[in-house]
C-alpha cells in the first residue's frame, strides 16, 4: 500500500512441516528480505491537475524518458505498484485513479478523463512526446484498446492489455458501463464455495461492431495476455474475437498474444502471493462480495514472471528502439 517502503517478508524452514502445529515448533532457519517497488532515485510525484488524479513515478537521470499511462481495473482506488516498478526500469509511469470510492466523482468520468491523463503524461517535460504507451488490467484494458482505436487525440505508441476485454464500451459515463453490467446479471454463476464467476457476464461476444470497441482501427501494437482459467472475465473468448476483427481488419501483424494455462485473472508483476479468490467491492453499489478470479498457484506464478519480462522487453522494444538505451544499461 506504501511503496515508498519495502515490503518485509520473513522466510522460515521447519522440520515436519506437514503436521498440524508446526508453527509453534522453533525454526531450524529464518531470514528476512525486502522487496522495494522504487529503485534508488525513483521520484513519487501526486498528481491532481485539470480534474485528473493520480501518482506520477519518474526514474533518475536527465530523460526524456518513454511514458506510461497505467490503469488497473474496476476494483477502483489508486494502485500504485506497478507504476513503481514501470518507473525502476527506465519509464515515466502514471498510476491513474479513475474509479473513485466518491460516487459522484465516478458519475462524472468520461473518454476525455483519459485523453486528458494521457496529455499529462506526454507533456511532462522528461517525456520523450512521441513514445507514451497505454497499460491496462481488467477494465482497465477496455479504457486502453479505446484510445488506440477511436481517439483522436491519444495516440500511443503501443499497447500492454491484461486480463480484458474490448466487448464493452467506454464511450459513455462510467456509472452507465456498470449499469449495463447489471443487466447481465443473471447470468452470474457461483462455485461451491459461494465464490462469484462473473466470466460469463459478456458473453456470448457480441458480432454487432457498435457493442464493442473496433479494434480493427488500431495503428499501433498490442501485447494480449490471457489466463485460460480466468474465471471473471471472458478473455479468452475476448482474444479469438480480437485477433479476428484485426485479422479482418488487415492489421493482426500488430497483436501478440501471451496465453497462459491455469492461469487466472489477476496477472499482476512476478513474486506476489496467488489468490484465487478474495473480497471484492462492487463498484457501484458498494457490495462486498467473494469473486472467483481463478488459476493455480504454481501455473499463475510461473506465468506472472514470464509475462513481466516480456511485458518490459515489449515496453523497452516500441519505447526504446532507435533511441538512446543508455538510461537501460544502468537499470
Amino acid at each position: 500500500m506504501d511503496v515508498c517502503t519495502p515490503m518485509v517478508v520473513q522466510i522460515s524452514v521447519y522440520r515436519g512441516h506437514i503436521s498440524q502445529g508446526f508453527r509453534e515448533a522453533a525454526a531450524l532457519a529464518c531470514a528476512i528480505t525486502e522487496r522495494w517497488y522504487m529503485a534508488p532515485g525513483v521520484r513519487r510525484v501526486d498528481i491532481s491537475e485539470s480534474g485528473i488524479r493520480g501518482t506520477l513515478f519518474i526514474p533518475p537521470g536527465p530523460g526524456p524518458f518513454p511514458g506510461i499511462l497505467d490503469m488497473w481495473g474496476g476494483g477502483g482506488g489508486l494502485v500504485e505498484y506497478r507504476s513503481a516498478l514501470l518507473a525502476s526500469h527506465g519509464f515515466v509511469s502514471m498510476a491513474l485513479e479513475y474509479l473513485s470510492h466518491d460516487e459522484f466523482r465516478t458519475h462524472a468520468i468520461e473518454a476525455t478523463y483519459f485523453e486528458t491523463a494521457f496529455r499529462i503524461v506526454q507533456e511532462h517535460p522528461l517525456v520523450a512526446t512521441d513514445r507514451v504507451a497505454v497499460f491496462g488490467l481488467s477494465f482497465g484494458t477496455a479504457v486502453s484498446l479505446s484510445l488506440a482505436a477511436h481517439s483522436k487525440v491519444a495516440h500511443p505508441k503501443c499497447c500492454v492489455c491484461i486480463s480484458g476485454s474490448h466487448a464493452q464500451s467506454t464511450n459513455m459515463p462510467l456509472h452507465s458501463v456498470f449499469k449495463e453490467f447489471d443487466k447481465q446479471a443473471h447470468k452470474i454463476r457461483v462455485d461451491e464455495n459461494n465464490h462469484l464467476i462473473w466470466r460469463d457476464l459478456i458473453l456470448p461476444i457480441p458480432d454487432d461492431i457498435s457493442r464493442k470497441i473496433h479494434v480493427g482501427k488500431i495503428k499501433c501494437p498490442v501485447l494480449f495476455i490471457v489466463g485460460l482459467d480466468d474465471q471473471n472475465w471472458a478473455v479468452a473468448e475476448s482474444a479469438e474475437d480480437i485477433e479476428k476483427m484485426m485479422k479482418e481488419a488487415g492489421n493482426s501483424h500488430l497483436l501478440t498474444t501471451l496465453a497462459y494455462p491455469e492461469t487466472g485473472h489477476l496477472i499482476e508483476p512476478p513474486y506476489s502471493p496467488h489468490f484465487r479468490a478474495s473480497n471484492f467491492i462492487v463498484q457501484h453499489t458498494r457490495e462486498k462480495v467473494v469473486l472467483l478470479w481463478g488459476g493455480q498457484p504454481k501455473p499463475h506464478s510461473d506465468a506472472q514472471e514470464d509475462s513481466w519480462k516480456k511485458i518490459l522487453d515489449f515496453l523497452q522494444h516500441h519505447l526504446y528502439q532507435g533511441h538512446s538505451t543508455a538510461i537501460l544499461s544502468k537499470l
